[in-house]
């Protein structure tokens, strides 16, 4: 397809983002890799540095799948932003961390966040960049909307300012993959931008806000949703500059500002609670499981079971700290082994390894107890199989990957809507 849009991927991983845009070797992630797709997407180029290890496990994957051109393996914080070509669409799962800003008396410009946090990295690259990208996709954690704890909905809220402060209007959704039919329990914040110079911007500008949440925008377009309850939304201006939002939204407490959906314009925020609109047979953990094919390593010790069983279990309990302090705990009990007639669980990063675990999943076979394998866990976030097998890269390894990773098949839905918004608003 002529004029493709140009996509610049962040925090790339191994991959999610660009497989749900572009497809994988011409094929649907939503069709399981079997109806071919023409994408509208093209990625240009891609970053993914790991800054807790020395070896780039997940950039070496990344380039063995999508090739070295390209791809840039450095800190995002240190890349020269001449280096980043023009792009129309700006994607990354940035981490989720605080948000807190300072600034300085030399400088009142000079906003800075706290060492470390990435989400400052995306900032630089917008304003720095002559040509702006026209749009902005991004993934986070759910709990993005209610953090910090003391503060809930401030980190949201910088974030928000941040990109009006740079002539975006922005989307949000909270969206849980197993609500759409996917295979997995994998609740995510995804945030949309739009360029004021844009011409969905335009057409949003036409657009009452409920309107666009509920049904006419990209979100809703993608992954139907209603409100049950109308009278759930909240409506506010973000006018503080960000130092001042860092300081003081929300400052006495209290629950968060923000609901699952809404949408924000110069600074005026519109959110209230959506229900997603469910329709069809999900895919569940027993239907990505591989028959006869996991090795002997991924089963359970007889010897284990009772370890298994004692950490998926309910406790009341008394425990002692290190200082000798005793203390009543207590915790509900985990299906063990995992039910296969339902999506599975979220996967977390320390999904894999042999050691016994609350969280890791477990599944019940012929053959008795195991784990999931590798293969598994790149179906329940749709990936291709064996999309992170690479000399050198352990089993464990390739779980953390998933465990980061998102279930490609929202991208690609979110995609797809975001295509036909460009192509439909261009023609008014």
């Amino acid at each position: 397809m002529a004029n493709k849009i140009k996509v610049a991927e962040l925090f790339a991983g191994v991959g999610g983002f660009r497989i749900g845009l572009e497809g994988w070797k011409g094929k649907s992630p939503l069709s399981d890799y079997k109806e071919t797709v023409d994408s509208f997407y093209e990625v240009v180029w891609s970053n993914q540095w790991e800054p807790s290890t020395k070896t780039q496990h997940a950039s070496a994957v990344y380039e063995e799948r999508f090739g070295k051109e390209g791809h840039s393996n450095e800190d995002i914080s240190t890349v020269d932003i001449k280096q980043i070509p023009d792009h129309d669409l700006l994607v990354g799962g940035f981490p989720c961390q605080d948000y807190s800003v300072a600034t300085t008396l030399k400088n009142s410009k000079g906003l800075i966040g706290k060492k470390g946090v990435l989400w400052w990295s995306i900032v630089r690259i917008l304003e720095e960049k002559k040509k702006k990208p026209q749009y902005i996709f991004l993934e986070n954690v759910d709990r993005l909307l209610i953090s910090p704890s003391k503060q809930r909905g401030r980190d949201f809220a910088i974030i928000l300012k941040s990109l009006s402060d740079l002539g975006y209007v922005v989307e949000w959704r909270v969206i849980n993959a197993a609500d759409y039919g996917m295979p997995q329990r994998r609740k995510r914040v995804f945030i949309l931008a739009y360029l004021e110079k844009s011409t969905i911007f335009k057409q949003l500008k036409k657009t009452l806000a409920l309107d666009w949440l509920i049904s006419k925008g990209t979100l809703a377009s993608a992954l139907p949703v209603y409100s049950d309850n109308f009278s759930r939304q909240n409506v506010f201006n973000l006018e503080d500059d960000i130092v001042n939002i860092s300081s003081s939204f929300n400052s006495l407490g209290g629950a968060s500002l923000f609901e699952n959906c809404g949408l924000m314009v110069n600074g005026s925020v519109t959110t209230l609670k959506t229900v997603p609109k469910i329709e069809g047979k999900p895919i569940c953990l027993g239907d990505v499981l591989q028959n006869g094919e996991v090795t002997e390593d991924f089963y359970i010790n007889e010897n284990d079971i009772k370890k298994w069983h004692y950490l998926k279990g309910p406790k009341k309990e008394v425990r002692k700290n290190a200082s000798g302090f005793e203390y009543n705990y207590s915790e509900g009990g985990m299906h063990f082994p995992d039910p296969l007639n339902k999506p599975s669980r979220t996967i977390i990063t320390g999904e894999g390894g042999p050691s016994p675990s609350r969280f890791k999943h477990v599944v019940l076979t012929e053959k008795g107890y195991r784990r999931l394998s590798p293969v598994e866990l790149e179906r329940l976030n749709m990936f291709p199989d064996n999309h992170t097998e690479l000399e050198g890269v352990t089993n464990t390894k390739r779980a953390f990957f998933m465990g980061n990773a998102l279930v490609v098949g929202v991208v690609e839905k979110i995609g797809l809507a975001l295509k036909e918004k460009i192509k439909n608003a261009s023609k008014l």
